[in-house]
Parts: structure tokens; C-alpha cells; sequence
């Protein structure tokens, strides 16, 4: 089982490694993002094949972390757009403009797929090729349109799943894998925010105290599953471990004790319920993250707003349900 690495920063005044540092560590590249040392990959070759099947990476992962019901065929992309436009009920509208969305990103694979099959016969395809401007044009369209589409969760939309086929189109394949080490740097980041801010208030409360150390677990697991690609050999070993330090920490049964006569006066009782459902609410979150490998900043900060309150007051607040599968 991998390791998560930290950048040890210590009391005085020293000359710390810029970011985007790469160093050697167990016999693993690694580089410096956000204080992690984050595994890194080989670059694929910066060719239209390249970018071809990275696009295609992308939008299965786009498709599989995003509401349901967008992928829609680029084929579809002119009845997509007439819906769309000709709707005038604003929810209905909001849906409709990811469908589009998807239409336009399908569109996009579509072209970039017949690109490379034209170039495999020996035809010469450059960057200011009709199609290849159309290719950018929908994804950029897309990338707009992306802001009316939740995560799967039904928590917030990730902009950033919409972007990144535009970027890895726009730009050098070496230069966009550097761009998602920052992301997984930011998502660590967020992580380890989420699990402190667990185990801080929960940790003050006396039949949850022994919540923290599964917590820790399941942080550092998903941690490492942020780093580590699918095709990597040791994801089986990382996915368990995230799925089940996931299991332990939402089948966590609360110790036995009688709050009322422990508690400082004036303090709430807490809800054991509330204090259960707001750790798997928790758990999932992270696995969210995790699993996208991008931050969700307003989840993330309305998730800790929660946690405190909990302590505060002994309720959970609401938090959304998962969109309808």
C-alpha cells in the first residue's frame, strides 16, 4: 500500500523546494504541489493520436462523474440545440443546456476520432484545419454550457470536468498532465481540510471520540486514490483499501455512554443520528473528490460550516440528496 507524502515543513526560516519540484522518493517520481509529493506518469506523445485518446479519457470520466442523462450522441447535436433553445422553463432550460453539452463534447470526439483516422492515411492535418477549429469551437461551447451541469451528488456542478478537454485540446499533453498534478495537490488539500474538520468536532464529543482514527484511514486512502491512475498496477490494492477504511468509517457505532451526564453544562446533547448520517455525508464527499480528481470548494466549505455546527448545536443540517440515479 502506497504512502501519502508530505512536504515536512519545520519551525524556522529555510529555503523550501518551489512547486513543481520532482524528486525521487522509494524509487517513485514524484512532484511538489500544495505541500504533497504527488506520484507522477509518463507523458503520452503530443500527437493528434495522443490527444485523441486523452479527449476520450476525459469525456468518459466527464460523463461518469456529471448528472445523468447528458450523454447525448454528437450525431443529435442539431436537435439538441433546437430544444434547448426553444425551451422557456428555466429548470427544464438548465437541463437542457447540458444535454447540449454533452451533444457539443460528443461532437468534438466525434471530429478529433475521423482527424486521426484521415492522418493515419497519410493526410496531413494542421492546426488550422476547418475541422480542427470546429473540434475547439465545441469544446468551448461545451465548457460554457458546463456551468449548469451538477456533479452526480446534486451538491454543485465541476466546471473544471467541461474545461479540461478544451485545455488538453488547446495545449501541450505535457503541459495539461502538469496542470491536473496541481489539481490532485488541490484535492489532497481539501481532504485533509475535510478530515480535520471531522475529526475536530467530533472528536469533542464523548461517544464519538473514538471516530478519529478511521477517519485518518479513510483520508489517507483517499489520498492515495487521488494520485493514482486507473491503469496503474497497484490500484487494486488502492481502490480496496479506499472502499473499505470508506465502509468502517460509516459503520461506525458510537460508544456507549451517557452524554447528558458528561456533558459541560449549558452544552447541547447531540443527536447520535445527525452526528452518523453527517459522517457518511462526509465519506461521501471525499469519495466525490477522490474519484474526480478535482476540488469541490463550495461542498467542501458548506460540509465543514456543517461539521461545526453540529458541535455547536446537536443538529446536522440539511444536506442534499444525490440526484436520482
Amino acid at each position: 500500500m502506497n504512502n501519502v507524502y508530505r512536504l515536512e515543513r519545520s519551525s524556522t526560516v529555510e529555503q523550501l523546494p518551489p512547486e513543481g519540484t520532482r524528486r525521487v522518493i522509494e524509487d517513485e517520481e514524484r512532484v511538489l504541489y500544495n505541500d504533497y509529493w504527488i506520484k507522477t506518469y509518463p507523458v503520452p506523445a503530443d500527437s493528434l493520436q495522443g490527444k485523441k485518446s486523452l479527449i476520450e479519457a476525459l469525456a468518459r470520466r466527464l460523463f461518469n462523474h456529471t448528472e445523468h442523462g447528458l450523454n447525448i450522441p454528437g450525431c443529435r447535436l442539431g436537435e439538441a440545440r433546437q430544444c434547448y433553445e426553444s425551451e422557456s422553463d428555466p429548470a427544464r432550460r438548465r437541463v437542457k443546456a447540458g444535454m447540449l453539452a454533452g451533444a457539443l463534447f460528443n461532437r468534438a470526439v466525434d471530429i478529433f476520432r475521423r482527424l486521426v483516422e484521415l492522418q493515419a492515411d497519410g493526410i496531413e492535418i494542421r492546426s488550422d484545419n476547418a475541422l480542427m477549429r470546429e473540434c475547439g469551437q465545441c469544446l468551448l461551447e461545451a465548457m460554457e454550457l458546463g456551468r449548469f451541469v451538477l456533479h452526480r451528488s446534486g451538491e454543485e456542478g465541476i466546471d473544471e470536468l467541461w474545461g479540461e478537454p478544451f485545455r488538453a485540446f488547446s495545449i501541450a499533453i505535457e503541459d495539461f498532465y502538469e496542470s491536473r498534478y496541481i489539481k490532485i495537490g488541490q484535492c489532497m488539500r481539501d481532504i485533509d481540510l475535510i478530515a480535520a474538520a471531522m475529526t475536530s468536532n467530533f472528536s469533542c464529543i464523548p461517544t464519538f471520540e473514538a471516530v478519529a482514527a478511521p477517519i485518518q484511514d479513510f483520508a489517507n486512502a483517499a489520498k492515495v486514490k487521488t494520485e493514482t491512475l486507473r491503469t496503474d498496477p497497484g490500484i487494486f490494492d488502492v481502490w480496496s483499501h479506499l472502499v473499505t477504511a470508506g465502509e468502517r468509517l460509516a459503520n461506525f457505532t458510537p460508544q456507549a455512554t451517557a452524554e447528558a451526564g458528561e456533558r459541560r453544562p449549558g452544552s447541547p446533547l447531540h443527536s447520535i443520528s445527525d452526528g452518523l448520517q453527517l459522517l457518511r455525508n462526509g465519506r461521501d464527499l471525499v469519495f466525490y473528490i477522490a474519484r474526480a480528481r478535482t476540488p469541490m470548494a463550495k461542498s467542501t466549505r458548506e460540509y465543514i460550516e456543517r461539521c461545526e455546527a453540529y458541535l455547536t448545536t446537536g443538529r446536522a443540517l440539511f444536506m442534499p440528496a444525490p440526484l436520482p440515479a
